[in-house]
Order: C-alpha cells, then structure tokens, then sequence
C-alpha cells in the first residue's frame, strides 16, 4: 500500500480480480445453489484458473462469505480507532446502526438479500462455514476487548475471562438480531420495512448489553 493509505496498481488489479471471482461465484451458487457448483467452475466464469481462485479464496465456502476478512476488520478498527471517551461496547454499537444505516452486505439487510440468506441455508458447508466465522469472530473480538481494557495484544494465554464472556454475549446478541432480520426478509417482508425495525431492535440489544457490561 502506498503511503498515505491509497492501494497499489498491483492491489487494485488483485482487489479486482478477487471481486471479479467472487462475484461470479455469488451469481452461480444462488441460481444453482452452493453445492451444485464447482470450483472449476467458478474458475471458468471469472476466467481464471482454478489454482487462481485458491489463490485468493483457500476454501469454497469463501467465494460466498467473502466478507468474513472485511468483518474482522471493522471489528477491529472500530475498538482501536474509536474516541478516547468512547467504549468498545459504544463504538461496536456505532458500527452496526452504521452498516445498517449504509445497507452495508454486512448489515444483514437489503434488496435481494434473500436470496444470499437462502443459499446460506441450503447449503450445509455454508452454514457450518458460518458458525466457524461466528468463533472467530468472537475470538477476535475477546483479544479487541482484552487489549482495550489494557491487556496485552496478543498474549500467550490468550484473552482474560472477562473479556471472552463480553465477546461470546456481543456476538450471541449481534447473532440473535441478524438471524431475526434473515427471517424476516426469507418471510418476503420489505427491505425498507425490516430495517427500520432492525435499528430498533439494534438499540434494545445494545442497552441490553450495556446493562448487562457496565461500563463497556
């Protein structure tokens, strides 16, 4: 990356060719569902080859849930770049009123979104897939804690007690609410409409969870 933040040529022709295939892909496993779709495939479509596709997606059920790695990061990015006077627990609420706000993928609601969340279900690779990301979305998110509340990145006996149970209820609560907007929108119910009640819900959970951490 060049300074000051801006990709590379060579990283934006590698983001391209990484969206490229993914995209195909996403085209291919909601027409055909996930398990009727090969990897060879998926290669033919993007045009590239098959160790391409490996190159950028080490398993399968990546070139659908493509944006675990963008997850982890704005995990991340959210707990370490937030205001000195801000709370993890506050700043994870931002994000995701935020990714709502935006019909952000990530936001778990929009137009056609239905489709993605029907083809997770179909399929029993991607929702095993999806309870790994869950994990490791929870592990990241214990270390961020951990690291907040001044333990040390990385520690060799991992994240405190602590901090792994405030994970492993922020998850949980994030979990609860996106499988409640999935449902809804697999229900046939307006993008539009679902959303308005899933800032809602969003708010609750969070005050839930602000009870139940005091102090964030």
């Amino acid at each position: 990356m060049e300074e000051g933040g801006h990709l590379t040529l060579r990283e934006r022709k590698k983001l391209r060719t990484r969206q490229r295939i993914s995209g195909e892909a996403t085209l291919l496993f909601i027409r055909r569902g996930f398990d009727n779709v090969t990897v060879a495939e998926v290669a033919r479509a993007a045009e590239v080859s098959t160790m391409t596709v490996f190159n950028y997606f080490p398993r399968k059920e990546d070139l659908f849930l493509d944006r675990i790695p963008e997850g982890r990061e704005l995990l991340t990015r959210a707990v370490r770049e937030r205001a000195a006077d801000e709370t993890p627990l506050a700043a994870l609420r931002r994000l995701a009123l935020g990714l709502l706000a935006r019909r952000h993928p990530l936001g778990g609601v929009g137009e056609g979104f239905e489709h993605f969340w029907q083809t997770v279900l179909d399929s029993p690779a991607l929702r095993a897939r999806g309870r790994e990301a869950v994990e490791e979305m929870e592990n990241t998110l214990a270390g961020l804690l951990d690291e907040a509340a001044g333990g040390a990145a990385g520690a060799v006996d991992g994240p405190s007690a602590d901090s792994r149970l405030a994970a492993a209820l922020i998850i949980a609560a994030f979990r609860v609410a996106y499988a409640g907007a999935a449902a809804r929108q697999l229900k046939g119910d307006p993008a539009d409409e679902v959303a308005v009640d899933q800032e809602a819900v969003l708010r609750r959970t969070f005050d839930a969870l602000e009870r139940a951490l005091p102090g964030g």
